[in-house]
């Protein structure tokens, strides 16, 4: 495999001559670097003119390697063949380094330029890129490729400081100018042809010129830009030289093949850092991201999404100053949070673009404190007060709609997040962790800080970490904390399944819930097969019209296809047509299949969750009928009768919004209380019945 290595733009504010001068000295070898034993040279040519000048040097190296793999090799040493081409009229020089040791079996190659700056002819740029290729190395190929990349990033750095030194040593010396070269005078020439400028490419402004109170937006440039060491580190942070490497091979490669609009250099990072900085991983990871950004106009999100008047009130978080670190500060207070209320009356999409836009805003608030406090600051902080928490918020459909929202953010926002703390955390916390912690990054769990009670308060707790003077009021501190209380959301605002999947633009493809009719002699069933004893089968519905008796069968046999709809097939239009019967009409209850659950009668506007822990392998059917009088007959099956009075009698009709999920019980490690069913009243046509006091709760957990 091919390492390679591209350097960002050095820039030293001395003239080209003060460089070249400084260069020099580490000839034939430096106590700097101590690798670099000698040197000497092979050939030196000169132009006629004097303009160019050609050395070629033979290097010697002593790599620091295992006694044990030097005498496998048989060498001490490595010897390198250098090539430099200095063209004084051009104020440039180009390095060319390759091995001549081993030549066979590695091919090492080298390149470093020293040019003038693009816009200051007084500084100098410098820039390097090689290549390692390990062919065979006696068995040895990755220790010796590793050993190679640590030593030439270690080089790479002591370059520079070298540099510097022998700078300063010709300071010292008083040596501050040295005059550019000029042509011999031709007494025929009329005149002297001027200087011309050394063609080199735009780079990103950096700190040292703008200064850490500037204004102006370090922007990702035209495809030439190149990125500046210093700016690296003042907007980016201190980065080693292979880290460097891989941002500016990134960036380039995005440069050169993407087409749409180039994420700028502190969002890259952030998918390089996710990815150990694996370039194929982290360039397959960031342009999934791209594309989903680009289909769903995501970097517009700010500018054309207007946040609804119900998440203002309802969703209970807010941005709050910043923590001692500068990193921006959101505080999520999740224990006064409806989620139930939020998903049902907004919808997972109205949720979803609601995290979106606060991850966008905390990518801006990023920048901009970066600006502030003169320092890179790519993350921000996450307070998540967990104060009124209970079993209400693992409602299964919000947990699930929870899991598919982190499932969009780790996937789109990595390395964005650098603490998050955990505050009055009770004691259906751990349950809720066991749903949601295997989908987050191993890394990201890592900045987890869970405080129970009041622990928060003391030695190690919240003032670690957030200025005493910005701990919100709610906490115990003294600053006031726009965020709203939230309470619960009206269940006149819910929505139905048809409103939430009639959104344009959609974020997910589907959604929790799904919609169905129920006719009267047309029941709707849905098959669930279980191949493993103890799964827990859940659901949830809302009976919007009408009523319905729900049951749940077992049959060790397979249902068969559902048949044509006969009535269809004569031109009539069957209500129930969409309806495909699971149980066969012939089988008989108690013989073929078998009610697992007692009958559930559920009227027009409630609410209803449950679960079931299953006895035995096979097929399950879950099944709601059309409820025509109190007294309800006990057979399952329809008849003919039912069947033709459906199809004159339109308003018998019912419809429900449902959600299913099967839960290996050695997945579920929380408490099966969570599980158990309930009813409440939510009809969306009178507001009284928001009451949570209407609510009640009855198990029917089958063992």
């Amino acid at each position: 495999m091919v390492q390679e290595y591209q350097s960002p733009v050095r820039v030293y504010k001395h003239p080209f001559e003060l460089i070249m001068a400084a260069y020099v000295r580490r000839f034939p070898r430096s106590h700097l670097i101590p690798v670099f034993v000698d040197s000497e040279i092979l050939k030196e040519t000169q132009s006629k003119d004097g303009t160019t000048l050609v050395t070629e040097r033979r290097c010697v190296i002593d790599i620091e390697a295992p006694r044990l793999l030097k005498r496998i090799a048989g060498v001490d040493y490595l010897y390198f063949l250098q090539k430099n081409t200095l063209n004084r009229r051009e104020r440039t020089l180009r390095i060319e380094v390759h091995n001549e040791t081993f030549s066979n079996r590695v091919v090492v190659w080298e390149c470093c330029n020293y040019t003038v700056h693009p816009e200051n002819e007084d500084w100098t740029c410098f820039e390097q890129t090689a290549s390692l290729d390990m062919k065979s190395f006696f068995g040895f190929e990755s220790t010796a490729e590793k050993l190679a990349m640590k030593q030439y990033a270690s080089s790479i750095k002591k370059g520079k400081e070298m540099i510097e030194y022998y700078l300063k040593e010709l300071e010292a010396e008083g040596v501050t100018y040295i005059p550019r070269w000029t042509p011999p005078v031709d007494p025929g020439a009329a005149g002297l042809q001027p200087t011309p400028r050394s063609a080199a490419r735009a780079i990103p402004v950096s700190a040292a010129e703008t200064g850490p109170d500037s204004k102006e937006e370090p922007v990702a440039g035209s495809p030439d830009d190149k990125l500046d060491a210093d700016y690296i580190r003042r907007y980016l942070g201190d980065l080693t030289p292979l880290q460097e490497s891989c941002l500016i091979r990134l960036r380039q490669w995005l440069q050169e093949t993407h087409k749409g609009k180039i994420p700028k250099d502190q969002h890259v990072l952030r998918f390089l850092r996710a990815r150990d900085f694996n370039l194929d991983k982290a360039r397959e990871f960031l342009c999934q991201s791209l594309t989903w950004r680009k289909q769903h106009q995501v970097d517009f999100l700010l500018d054309t999404w207007q946040r609804p008047q119900l998440l203002q009130d309802h969703y209970t978080g807010g941005w709050h100053h910043h923590d001692r670190d500068g990193r921006p500060l959101y505080i999520l207070r999740l224990g006064q949070m409806d989620t139930k209320g939020l998903v049902r009356a907004s919808g997972e999409e109205g949720l979803l673009r609601q995290v979106l836009s606060i991850n966008e805003e905390g990518l801006r608030q990023c920048e901009e404190n970066t600006r502030v406090f003169g320092r890179p600051i790519s993350c921000w902080t996450c307070l998540v007060d967990l104060e009124g928490l209970n079993m209400r918020h693992l409602w299964r459909p919000g947990v699930k709609a929870l899991l598919r929202i982190i499932e969009v953010v780790e996937a789109n926002y990595p390395e964005t997040l650098g603490r998050l703390l955990i505050l009055r955390a009770p004691r259906v916390f751990p349950v809720l962790w066991t749903l949601v912690s295997p989908l987050i990054d191993e890394n990201t769990r890592k900045k987890f800080l869970v405080y129970a009670g009041n622990d928060y308060q003391g030695p190690g707790g919240l003032v670690d970490y957030i200025d005493k003077e910005i701990i919100p009021d709610f906490l115990g501190g003294d600053c006031m904390c726009d965020i709203p209380e939230g309470g619960l959301v009206p269940k006149s605002l819910y929505r139905t399944a048809e409103e939430l999947e009639s959104e344009e633009n959609r974020l997910l493809t589907d959604s929790i819930y799904k919609s169905a009719s129920i006719f009267k002699g047309a029941p709707y069933e849905m098959l669930i097969e279980i191949n493993e004893a103890s799964s827990v089968i859940t659901w949830d519905f809302d009976v919007s019209k009408g009523d319905v008796i729900f049951h749940l069968y077992h049959s060790k046999r397979a249902p068969q296809p559902p048949k044509k709809d006969t009535l269809g097939a004569h031109g009539l239009a069957s209500p129930g047509a969409a309806n495909a019967q699971v149980i066969d009409r012939n089988w008989v209850l108690g013989q073929d299949y078998s009610m697992v659950e007692k009958a559930l009668t559920c009227r027009e506007g409630e609410s209803v969750q449950g679960s079931h822990v299953t006895r035995w392998p096979g097929f399950y059917v879950l099944q709601w009928r059309f409820d025509s009088s109190p007294a309800c007959s006990a057979s399952s099956l329809p008849g003919v009768d039912d069947v033709l009075a459906s199809l004159q009698v339109s308003s018998h009709k019912c419809k429900i919004m449902f959600y299913t999920e099967v839960l290996a019980s050695h997945d579920f490690r929380g408490s099966m209380t969570s599980l158990g069913s309930s009813h409440s009243g939510f009809s969306q046509l009178s507001a009284a019945t928001t009451s949570s006091s209407q609510s009640h709760a009855s198990s029917t957990v089958s063992r």
